[in-house]
């Protein structure tokens, strides 16, 4: 459910105040979130800056997590704000998904597959991903012929996680707080 800033207990505001200084070039500076967009991709060049969203959209992201990640900028704050919980992972691996679906190349598709399944998915894999053993089983299948839907399953798993876990915890986080301000 979504609270607006007056009925945010006092600590929290200020505990927002205290961080607006860290804050404070990053929210003016929206170019500054570019790396966290880049799509996970070999292409070279850069993802569009994200615009300052409005309070209005900075609210409607409380309501879901896809709502946020259909936001350059909300997506590029919440991978900000897995990076400080360690668990980058899961949103590196959602937006490298995304990327892999828009892929039209055969040829690029099993190359982009291959590594998002070393980098994520293979046991021991440097970010790999917490899904169980059915859904790496069926992901394994769809490799051997790579297409649009080869990771859906994975994708929406690790979805169900970070809305689960990590998207409350960052709704009642300093930089959502200082965000929705």
């Amino acid at each position: 459910m979504c609270r607006g800033l007056a009925a945010l207990p006092a600590t929290c505001l200020e505990r927002a105040k205290g961080i607006k200084t860290k804050l404070g070039s990053l929210l003016q500076k929206p170019e500054l979130f570019a790396d966290y967009i880049i799509p996970y991709s070999d292409k070279t060049e850069k993802a569009a800056k994200p615009h300052r969203p409005s309070h209005l959209e900075v609210l409607q992201w409380c309501e879901s997590l896809e709502k946020l990640l259909m936001n350059n900028y909300g997506q590029a704050a919440f991978k900000a704000f897995l990076q400080s919980e360690h668990s980058e992972e899961n949103i590196e691996f959602w937006m490298a998904c995304e990327d892999y679906k828009t892929t039209k190349s055969p040829l690029q598709l099993a190359s982009k597959a291959k590594k998002i399944y070393e980098d994520f998915m293979e046991k021991e894999a440097p970010k790999e991903v917490n899904v169980d053993h059915y859904t790496k089983e069926v992901t394994m299948k769809n490799l051997v012929e790579p297409s649009a839907s080869t990771f859906e399953l994975a994708q929406k798993r690790v979805l169900v996680l970070m809305e689960k876990d990590s998207f409350s915890r960052f709704l009642k986080s300093e930089l959502y707080l200082e965000l929705i301000k």
